[in-house]
């Protein structure tokens, strides 16, 4: 019976999701008619981002937004978007243009009438495929975060001309996984240019209390992506944080939490339950659930940091200030030691509920080595660096590949 439940609630899961896909494309359809819009009619773009994905990835490209800006000043950018609800979303939001191309002759008539030298990739995607049939630009990817998750090293990454990378860590990384697999000639090193972004915080009350960030990640697709600790430390570690005055909360869970295994999106709801309590039992407490602002502010405006192994933990890192990670629970998660991971804390399932007392020798050690991984990491942090970097770096593809066109017989 419980086999015949489930196979029903995959079945009107499929139908919900492709009655959304028809509806989000009708209304882009009118959208654009609306509009008379037609893709690139009046540019000439130079450099596309390829982003194929769903909405709730979205994530992964708006990090890009203020570096893909910057490039556009000089080099005219793009963003190729694949599914309805997600093109309907970036013409909302994204500060770039967008092209709807649903199908690969849609994608081959616009990249007849544009001279691309640049293809970026955020993500890993398996219809990147059909966009790096194209020959003439240069295909590169550049992710959507520095991590020491074992996703940096996918074999798909020789699929590219080049992989932008955000230093020497990230190098060593790829030495290290990939054979046959120039590392000197193909990755890039160009810093983490959303570091070099400010963005608005939300106002949180000024009363001496020390505002700690929690941002775990989502629950992962496979045993050895497995880093997330909603599920395994959350409750634990939030209940302490929660009860003790001292601490103001931020909690953010990853926007993918609960996209591969329910139960993880159930425990990351009642975490945010947790939040919300403790706020009705201390209206001054001023904790906050952030699943809409953009990440960034939180570097610049809260005290500490507990995350897993993520993206977040290494863009924390460059701010200097305590970070703490998880250990993930599963042993078949892959945790090799790093300079990140052998130079902060992790706590471990059996030790969460003994974060403060972890967090206070965190915000009472010495800083004088951090600067060194820091740097082994993401290079030159100084202002504006990795931004220099990535424009480049970008520009010198673009010109490359659109003079090798030209000169072609």
């Amino acid at each position: 019976m419980s086999n015949v439940l489930d196979n029903a609630k995959v079945l009107v899961q499929l139908a919900q999701h492709a009655v959304r896909r028809q509806v989000a494309k009708r209304k882009l359809n009118e959208r654009l008619e609306r509009s008379g819009l037609q893709p690139g009619a009046d540019s000439r773009f130079r450099c596309a981002v390829y982003f194929s994905d769903e909405p709730v990835n979205l994530y992964q490209i708006r990090q890009w937004y203020a570096p893909l800006q910057e490039l556009a000043r000089s080099q005219p950018v793009v963003v190729i978007s694949r599914m309805p609800e997600t093109t309907n979303l970036l013409l909302d939001e994204c500060p770039l243009p967008v092209v709807h191309g649903p199908r690969v002759t849609d994608i081959e008539a616009f990249m007849a009438g544009h001279e691309i030298g640049l293809v970026l990739y955020v993500n890993q995607n398996v219809r990147n495929f059909q966009m790096l049939r194209f020959a003439e630009p240069a295909h590169v990817f550049m992710s959507h975060g520095e991590s020491d998750k074992s996703y940096m090293t996918s074999n798909q990454l020789k699929a590219y001309d080049r992989v932008f990378i955000a230093g020497p860590a990230a190098a060593e990384r790829l030495g290290r996984a990939l054979v046959e697999f120039d590392v000197d000639a193909r990755a890039v090193e160009i810093g983490r240019p959303q570091a070099d972004v400010t963005h608005e915080a939300p106002g949180l009350p000024d009363d001496g209390r020390t505002t700690i960030l929690y941002a775990p990640t989502w629950e992962g697709d496979r045993q050895s992506m497995a880093y997330g600790s909603i599920a395994t430390h959350g409750a634990a570690m939030l209940t302490s944080l929660l009860a003790d005055r001292r601490f103001r909360v931020v909690y953010r869970p990853h926007p993918r939490s609960g996209a591969f295994d329910p139960a993880y999106g159930t425990a990351a709801s009642h975490l945010a339950r947790l939040v919300a309590e403790a706020n009705h039992a201390d209206p001054s407490a001023g904790h906050l659930v952030d699943t809409e602002t953009p990440f960034g502010w939180h570097l610049a405006s809260l005290d500490a940091c507990v995350t897993d192994i993520s993206a977040v933990a290494l863009d924390w890192l460059a701010t200097g200030k305590p970070l703490v990670l998880t250990r993930p629970e599963s042993p078949l998660a892959e945790v090799e030691p790093t300079r990140l991971n052998t130079s902060v804390p992790m706590v471990a399932v059996d030790q969460a509920r003994d974060i403060v007392g972890i967090l206070g020798d965190a915000m009472s050690a010495s800083d004088d080595s951090r600067a060194e991984v820091v740097r082994h990491y993401f290079g030159d942090t100084s202002p504006g660096a990795a931004t220099q970097r990535f424009l480049r770096a970008s520009t010198d593809l673009i010109e490359a590949r659109l003079a090798r066109t030209v000169n072609q017989p």
